[in-house]
C-alpha cells in the first residue's frame, strides 16, 4: 500500500474518524483507524456504537488496507512539517510515513481483524442543509437524558413528516423541539430516535454551509451523510415520549421577553447558587416584569428584568441553569413565554406563534418565602 497526502487533509480526517474510535477494547483493532486505499483513500474509526468513515483525496499509487492506531497515527501526522505524507506499508503491516525531512517507522495490524461497519438499507431517507441539521441538533441536544434506565431517552426523536423534520429531546425535566421544513423525502413519513453521542459527532461534522446532508434510515442503523464523510450508528429501541401530550398550550398566562436580557437576569442571581449550595430561582411574575431571586448559604441576589404583559404575581422556582438552556438555544431574541400555575411547566415558543422551536421547563417546588 502506497499513497501520498497532503498533510492538512490528512489529519482533518484523522481528526474526525478518530472521534469513534474506542479508547480501550478488548479488540485492539478497534483502537486503531481502518485505511483502505482503492480508487480512493478511506479512513474509517468504529467502536461498535458509532462508526464514522471519510474519504480523502490522495494520489495512490499501491492499493491496499491495514489498521494504525488512531493515537499514535494522529500524534505522528500533527507533528510533521505542512508538506506532502508519503504513506508505504509492506506485507508485514511495517509502515514508513514520511513528510520533508521527518520519518517514521511504526507496526500496523491486518485489516482482517477490523469489524466491518453496518450497511444501511436505503430504506428512507432525507436531504437537509448541513447548517440547518447542525443547528437544529445543537439547540435541542442539550436536553438528552444521561439517565440509563430509560436508553431511548438518551437519544433525540427524528420525525419526519409533511411538515418537515421535527427533532426532540427530554430528560425528565425539560424537553426541546426544533421543526424546519426539509428539502427532500424520499420513503413518506418516518421516524427514529438517534443516539445524543452520535448526534454530538453529526453536528461536529456538519459545516456552516449550504450544502445538502443525507439521513437515511435503515432496519437497525442510521445513516448521517455528510460531504466526504458518512456517521453510521445504532437506532435506539423503545417507546419514546408522547410529547404532543405532554406540552400544556391552553396556558392563560403569555408574556414577551427579551432573551438576552432574561439571561442576563437569571445568571445576576445565580451568582449566589453553587453545585454545593443549590437552590432554585424565585421567579414572581408581575406587570411587565418578573422579579428574580435566589437564596443560599452564600447569600441573596435579586434583580427585576421587564417583560410584555401581566402574569398576575404568579409565583414560581425553577433550576436556574434548565431554564438558561432552554433560552440561550432558543434560535430568536424575543420569545413568548406561557404559564398556568406555580406547578405547571413553563413553554417557551416564537412570538410571531409560528412551531419552529418550543422548550418546556418543568418547575421546582418552592419552600415558603422566608
Amino acid at each position: 500500500m502506497k499513497f501520498s497526502c497532503e498533510k492538512a487533509l490528512l489529519q482533518s480526517v484523522i481528526a474526525t474518524t478518530s472521534r469513534a474510535v474506542s479508547t480501550k477494547s478488548s479488540i485492539p483493532a478497534l483502537e486503531g483507524l481502518l485505511l483502505q486505499a482503492g480508487d480512493i483513500l478511506t479512513i474509517s474509526g468504529y467502536n461498535m456504537q458509532t462508526g464514522i468513515r471519510a474519504k480523502v483525496s490522495a494520489d495512490i499509487t499501491e492499493g491496499g488496507e491495514i489498521v494504525l492506531n488512531a493515537r499514535l497515527f494522529g500524534d505522528i501526522i500533527r507533528k510533521m512539517p505542512d508538506d506532502v505524507v508519503t504513506f508505504q506499508s509492506d506485507e508485514r503491516f511495517m509502515v514508513h510515513l514520511s513528510c520533508g525531512d521527518a520519518a517514521f517507522d511504526i507496526l500496523g495490524l491486518s485489516a482482517a481483524d477490523y469489524p466491518e461497519l453496518p450497511a444501511v438499507e436505503d430504506e428512507f431517507t432525507i436531504s437537509i442543509q448541513q447548517k440547518v441539521l447542525r443547528e437544529m441538533i445543537g439547540q435541542t441536544l442539550f436536553a438528552v437524558s444521561t439517565n440509563e434506565s430509560r436508553p431511548v431517552h438518551t437519544g433525540s426523536l427524528f420525525e419526519i413528516n409533511d411538515k418537515g423534520l421535527t427533532i426532540v429531546s427530554v430528560d425528565g425535566f425539560r424537553l426541546a423541539v426544533r421543526r424546519e421544513p426539509l428539502e427532500k423525502i424520499d420513503g413518506g413519513a418516518f421516524s427514529f430516535v438517534a443516539p445524543g453521542a452520535a448526534l454530538s459527532e453529526v453536528e461536529k461534522i456538519c459545516e456552516d454551509v449550504e450544502d445538502l446532508a443525507c439521513v437515511t434510515l435503515g432496519n437497525r442503523h442510521i445513516l448521517f451523510e455528510v460531504g466526504d464523510t458518512e456517521l453510521i450508528c445504532r437506532r435506539l429501541e423503545g417507546e419514546f415520549l408522547d410529547y404532543k401530550n405532554a406540552i400544556p398550550r391552553n396556558n392563560p398566562i403569555r408574556l414577551i421577553a427579551d432573551t438576552k436580557t432574561l439571561i442576563e437576569s437569571i445568571d445576576r442571581v445565580s451568582v449566589v447558587i453553587s453545585d454545593k449550595l443549590k437552590s432554585p430561582v424565585r421567579c414572581v411574575f408581575d406587570h411587565e416584569r418578573v422579579m428574580l431571586s435566589a437564596k443560599t448559604g452564600n447569600g441573596e441576589a435579586k434583580d427585576v428584568c421587564p417583560l410584555s404583559g401581566d402574569g398576575g404575581a404568579l409565583e414560581i422556582g425553577f433550576n436556574n441553569r434548565y431554564l438558561m438552556d432552554a433560552l440561550r438555544y432558543a434560535p430568536a431574541d424575543a420569545v413568548q413565554i406561557e404559564l398556568n400555575t406555580g406547578v405547571s411547566p413553563a413553554v417557551i415558543v416564537p412570538t410571531d406563534g409560528g412551531e419552529s422551536f418550543l422548550y418546556m421547563v418543568l418547575p421546582v417546588r418552592l419552600k415558603a418565602a422566608e
